[in-house]
């Protein structure tokens, strides 16, 4: 119960983890099977829909339910310690934003044991998005558009949340320009869902009209016009692509600063790097739509404008490179991670400009070119970045030290197994692999590209294995860990691990950036406290948003089986929580100060 009605942040950050983890492995088994599939030509082992719908749900689990709830984990763990906050600006939708996020990947993903998964690709392009089963068993799409619509709220209450905290929750002293690049790259992040977030939520529900209220907005016989998805998915889909980068991007940076003993080099130039990475992902949602026939202007505008977001992440590159540079190193598996991305995403990024041209991209399009270049960004970026978080905050969250050993033998298996994979795909698309197909015809060369593909997915796997076993083998040993494992620079390292549920007992005066180094360098122990000791403010636990929640559950199967008694009754119940959320006056409570730890109190 305590996990059900927890409206603490670094709680509400372990259940994103856990939920965000099992959707990861979900979604990586779905990658393997599709990979078993393509092991060899004229295979017939998940062949046509069945494919279909391993591809469908291989890339929405990963996208929406396992790569944004890891990035809302860390966000919840260690933004409000990095700005010396003792919780989120709004604990109780915090909650909320979780459990929202939780039932509607539980929705999607029931979609398999009640007559099918989605099968119209993740992307769920209309005129196929929009085909009804007359018989009224397969309703994949359905899944996915309630689902989606019902895990994107709680997403973007959650961004909101975020921008709300950093802007007012800062200790004294904590300027903008002297917030940590993580808790920046959260705060653009945010921006992004806020303004991307609406853009999906309003296709989500025009096709939801289209399957379930017999609408018009997709369907040409109808005057729709299916393209209009396109446009709406994708001013979505393209920030949503930096939404999932930049905190991988703040990851990478905190991790090497800390491991190279240096200040990040060039930090101001990081933070308009990446606020101009933000702006110009809203400007370039077209190049995924080279081949729609959107005309020779509008390509050229989108091309030189995708082309144009290279400048800011170079800045990126090459800051990282110089703050290694000189600096004394520390291989840590974090830094393993941090500094094995910085290739990795270059490779990828060097991709994705060959794509940014309108004319090659006519040749690249829809090819196993397009798979091997999103893969080099996010798995390449994004998941070697959330690894390094792991590593380097599992401390802070959980008081306990992961192994290094079996730390590094899961960078290497994961490490290899991941270019094994994407790398030849780049060569089978360049041989014309079309992507999305279940089968390949035996002698036109492209046998051994995909037999190392596929060997190379299972060494992955296996090192997630190991990963596993890392983590189940630190939950058994004491919660030891010290409060500054890593000699870091930054707020977070300066009270226990795991931190106490107020966070901070006195707020910490910030005097420059790198705040804990600076007073490391001046010969400080801790951080110099901007007020006395006093009772703490903490807010009450909740069952309400799980059971808002559970609410538009229910109501999303009554739509979608036309049982709308049902709906009524699901909505009915969320309205009831919020009713009772607005007439019931909860001040929470207070922590007093002969309550806070012996410490505290000799303080």
């Amino acid at each position: 119960m305590d996990w059900l009605t927890t409206v603490d942040h670094k709680k509400i950050g372990i259940l994103y983890l856990i939920a965000g983890g099992i959707f990861f492995l979900m979604g990586g088994i779905e990658a393997i099977l599709i990979r078993i599939q393509l092991l060899y030509p004229d295979q017939k082992i998940f062949f046509g829909d069945t494919f279909n719908q391993l591809t469908t749900m291989h890339g929405t689990t990963m996208i929406f339910l396992a790569a944004m709830p890891v990035i809302f984990c860390f966000m919840n763990a260690i933004v409000p310690l990095q700005i010396g906050a003792r919780d989120v600006a709004f604990p109780f939708v915090n909650a909320l934003g979780f459990w929202l996020f939780f039932f509607g990947g539980l929705l999607l993903n029931t979609s398999w044991f009640l007559g099918g998964a989605p099968a119209a690709g993740w992307t769920a392009y209309p005129p196929l998005a929009g085909i009804i089963d007359p018989s009224g068993v397969f309703k994949g799409v359905d899944f996915y558009v309630l689902g989606l619509q019902i895990a994107g709220l709680g997403t973007l209450i959650g961004g909101i949340n975020f921008l709300v905290t950093i802007i007012n929750m800062r200790a004294p002293g904590m300027t903008y320009m002297r917030m940590p690049m993580f808790t920046w790259t959260a705060f653009i992040t945010s921006l992004l869902i806020l303004f991307a977030f609406p853009a999906i939520t309003v296709g989500l529900v025009e096709l939801m009209f289209d399957r379930i209220f017999s609408g018009a907005f997709f369907d040409v016989a109808k005057g729709g016009n299916p393209v209009l998805w396109e446009h709406l998915f994708w001013i979505f889909g393209h920030p949503e692509v930096y939404i999932l980068i930049l905190p991988a991007f703040g990851i990478v940076s905190d991790v090497v600063s800390t491991f190279s003993r240096k200040r990040l080099f060039g930090y101001s130039s990081m933070v308009f790097a990446t606020a101009l990475i933000g702006f110009l992902g809203f400007m370039v949602w077209a190049h995924h739509m080279f081949t729609t026939g959107i005309g020779p202007v509008g390509d050229a505008i989108f091309g030189v404008a995708t082309m144009a977001i290279a400048v800011p992440t170079g800045v990126k590159i090459f800051n990282w490179l110089f703050t290694l540079w000189g600096g004394q190193i520390r291989f840590t598996t974090a830094n393993i991670f941090a500094t094995a991305f910085i290739p990795t995403f270059v490779m990828g990024g060097v991709t994705g400009v060959m794509l940014a041209v309108p004319a090659a991209d006519f040749q690249y399009h829809d090819t196993y070119f397009v798979v091997a270049h999103f893969h080099y960004v996010i798995v390449g970026g994004l998941v070697l970045g959330l690894f390094a978080a792991s590593y380097y905050w599992w401390p802070k969250m959980f008081g306990r030290m992961l192994n290094e050993t079996l730390g590094k033998i899961h960078f290497w298996t994961f490490f290899i197994g991941f270019h094994m994979t994407f790398f030849p795909q780049h060569f089978l698309g360049l041989m014309g692999m079309p992507r999305r197909v279940f089968t390949y015809q035996p002698g036109v060369g492209l046998e051994q590209g995909n037999f190392i593909s596929t060997i190379g997915a299972f060494l992955m796997g296996i090192g997630t294995i190991i990963f596993l076993i890392n983590i189940f083998a630190s939950l058994r040993r004491p919660m030891d860990a010290p409060a500054d494992p890593w000699d870091a620079r930054t707020l977070e390292w300066t009270i226990p691990s795991p931190p106490p549920e107020y966070n901070f007992k006195q707020t910490p005066l910030v005097r420059g950036y790198d705040a804990f180094w600076k007073e490391k360098m001046a010969g400080n122990k801790e951080m110099t406290p901007a007020e006395p000791i006093g009772s703490i403010h903490m807010p009450s636990p909740s069952i309400l948003p799980f059971l808002m929640s559970v609410g538009l559950f229910i109501a999303g199967y009554g739509f979608m089986y036309h049982t709308y008694i049902v709906s009524i009754l699901g909505i009915g119940m969320t309205l009831i929580c919020m009713l009772f959320r607005s007439v019931y006056d909860d001040h929470g409570f207070h922590i007093e100060p002969e309550e806070l730890n012996d410490k505290g109190a000799k303080a």
